[in-house]
């Protein structure tokens, strides 16, 4: 018979669930170590002998062999993009049919990546017409065109000179939106503007108003900034009208937002506006 009793299954595991309680809930090695012996002293490393460099000759270097662009890519499918545009624009009789036939229109690459198409809001029959840049993530959730923070500051600005959003209607520049929220290309922009010359010439507005550089860029034949063209008149010939729109360009509200020191020019704007509102025969 052995000198120590085994003990049994329970007093085992009891004794060990003890161990795990104390903080001994992993086994390093079989020997426990003495700690009160003097440590064994690690012998010094050998120095590695430093390796000396080579003397091979430099490889020459590869020609690097420029890409060109097949045809039928991106580029020129966005120029067919923007002529079909054009054949498709020119056949709208109306503004709900030119709505349609923006919703149908698979040949700007923004769409695929938006969740909606995003073409105008407010009233339609509206002698006042707000042209924007392109729509962000609430107008791509909503479906409408400024209802984010931007949209919210404009109500503001157009409840401030007695309008809203039953007299005047709004669109942008763009219809998707851009991935990110960056700002569209010439050739995306391109591809709709036939659809918003379109959208004027139907409209027939009496006053147009377009709100941030990349409309005003888009629109108006100047390469100044938005900065040097807010707050002045422009005369906008536009295919289909027989005389042209008095077009008054200032900051996007999404720039006021940034920048709110700059309302005070913007409110000089909305005075602008107002006043060629109040012009005999110019009234919503």
């Amino acid at each position: 018979m052995s000198e120590h009793p085994v003990p049994d299954r329970a007093a085992a595991l009891a004794l060990l669930r003890w161990h795990v309680e104390m903080g001994a809930d992993e086994a390093i090695g079989d020997i426990a170590l003495n700690r009160l012996m003097p440590a064994t002293p690690t012998p010094a490393a050998i120095p590695t002998p430093p390796i000396a460099p080579t003397s091979a000759a430099p490889r020459p270097a590869t020609p690097v062999r420029a890409i060109v662009a097949p045809p039928g890519t991106f580029a020129e499918s966005l120029a067919e993009a923007a002529q079909s545009a054009r054949r498709r624009a020119a056949t709208a009789d109306s503004i709900e049919a030119l709505a349609a036939l923006v919703a149908a229109f698979d040949d700007c690459p923004l769409k695929r990546t938006a969740t909606k198409t995003v073409f105008i809001d407010g009233n339609p029959a509206a002698p006042v017409m707000f042209i924007g840049e392109a729509p962000g993530a609430d107008e791509d959730r909503i479906g409408k065109p400024f209802v984010g923070r931007a949209g919210q500051l404009l109500d503001r600005m157009l409840a401030a000179i007695g309008l809203d959003r039953g007299t005047v209607q709004i669109t942008n520049v763009i219809y998707w939106r851009p991935p990110g929220n960056r700002k569209p290309t010439t050739a995306e922009i391109a591809a709709c503007l036939p659809f918003v010359l379109r959208h004027i010439a139907l409209a027939n507005p009496r006053v147009l108003v377009l709100c941030g550089g990349t409309a005003a860029s888009a629109l108006l034949p100047v390469s100044d900034g938005i900065t040097r063209l807010r707050g002045r008149w422009f005369e906008l010939a536009v295919p289909g009208l027989d005389k042209p729109v008095p077009t008054l360009p200032m900051f996007h509200p999404a720039f006021l937002l940034r920048t709110p020191e700059r309302k005070r020019e913007a409110w000089r704007d909305l005075l602008a506006l107002k006043a060629k509102l109040d012009e005999p025969g110019a009234g919503p």
